[in-house]
């Protein structure tokens, strides 16, 4: 065999495994798992939770395969030239310097390719920014390091959210004292610490159903199947509103009210976080959104009008519970 051949086999091989793994990620990334929160080992997007994720999810998927078709033809093309052109092969090289067919062939397919994915992208940025008629106004606030979220709508109603940390939980269960006790000699900050609560947190965090790093204190709530127009702006910093399962990212820049929408069309738990780096706790600024019947975000809405914190969380979490076909929380790992 010779050099050649050799190094043909080798390509092809690389050809075939390459197929079949793009195969596997493009299977994958279309079939997300989790809903409203990631999982562990989750290949692709978030599950939609909105007709604007679920078309992003449908154009992801047409991008991909495209792109993997180029790959495979191109790797392709370099295997078939390696072996028919090579000097063993091929030894009196062809003088032909133009091909009519060929050139009018990549001068086509390009345009095709291009036309294929923007007529689906132009629709999808059309379905982004055609802002329907809301049914809800919601301004998010970003700060260093919490977000805040007004009801426009509803005067006097402001949720102030902060991440829940593994401390956090651990003091709840324990309380301060015994806490103090048992992790007071651990420097702050130190690795040793943050391992020992991330260890006696984990179970903690699995009997709760909350994702860690992701949870906050106190959740935002919006009714299912209406629209919501979401303003976003800053105190300080940039920052970014994410929520992944309903396709939303904007930029939350000071002196400027960006805008977005999004109309969640199935009732769940669904967390996001900032994703821009505006400082040194950029990681802990998650955003909570709880999406309940109507009847159960009036309720909660009455709930806090009477200043009663403790019945708004229960009114969400009761409507959760009457939903648990849709409402599945990955399990923390």
């Amino acid at each position: 065999m010779t050099s050649w051949q050799t190094a043909a086999k080798y390509a092809a091989g690389k050809l075939l495994n390459a197929g079949l793994v793009a195969l596997l990620i493009t299977g994958l990334a279309g079939a997300a798992l989790a809903i409203g929160q990631p999982e562990p080992m989750q290949m692709g997007l978030s599950k939609p939770a909105t007709e604007v994720m679920q078309k992003t999810l449908e154009f992801y998927d047409l991008t991909n395969a495209i792109i993997i078709a180029i790959v495979v033809f191109v790797l392709g093309l370099m295997v078939y030239v390696v072996v028919r052109f090579n000097e063993t092969a091929n030894p009196v090289p062809s003088k032909n310097t133009h091909h009519v067919g060929l050139e009018v062939a990549w001068t086509i397919v390009p345009i095709a390719i291009l036309l294929v994915i923007a007529i689906p992208s132009f629709k999808l940025l059309y379905l982004q920014y055609n802002y329907p008629k809301p049914d809800l106004t919601i301004k998010a606030i970003g700060n260093a390091w919490y977000w805040e979220h007004e009801y426009l709508d509803h005067k006097g109603i402001s949720i102030t959210s902060n991440m829940v940390t593994d401390e956090d939980v651990i003091k709840a269960a324990i309380g301060d004292k015994e806490f103090s006790a048992k992790y007071g000699t651990l420097e702050d900050g130190s690795l040793a610490k943050i391992a020992a609560l991330q260890a006696a947190s984990k179970p903690l965090w699995e009997k709760l159903k909350q994702p860690r790093q992701l949870a906050v204190d106190n959740d935002i709530a919006v009714p299912v199947n209406k629209v919501v127009h979401l303003l976003v702006t800053s105190n300080d910093v940039i920052h970014s509103w994410t929520i992944p399962a309903f396709g939303s990212k904007m930029q939350a820049v000071p002196g400027r009210v960006h805008a977005t929408w999004f109309k969640p069309t199935v009732i769940g738990s669904y967390w996001g976080q900032c994703s821009v780096l505006c400082g040194k706790n950029h990681s802990s600024m998650p955003i909570g959104v709880k999406v309940v019947s109507e009847q159960a975000f009036n309720d909660w809405v009455a709930a806090l009008k009477a200043k009663d914190g403790k019945k708004a969380k229960a009114i969400l979490q009761a409507d959760l519970d009457r939903h648990p076909s849709q409402n599945k929380l990955a399990q923390v790992q």
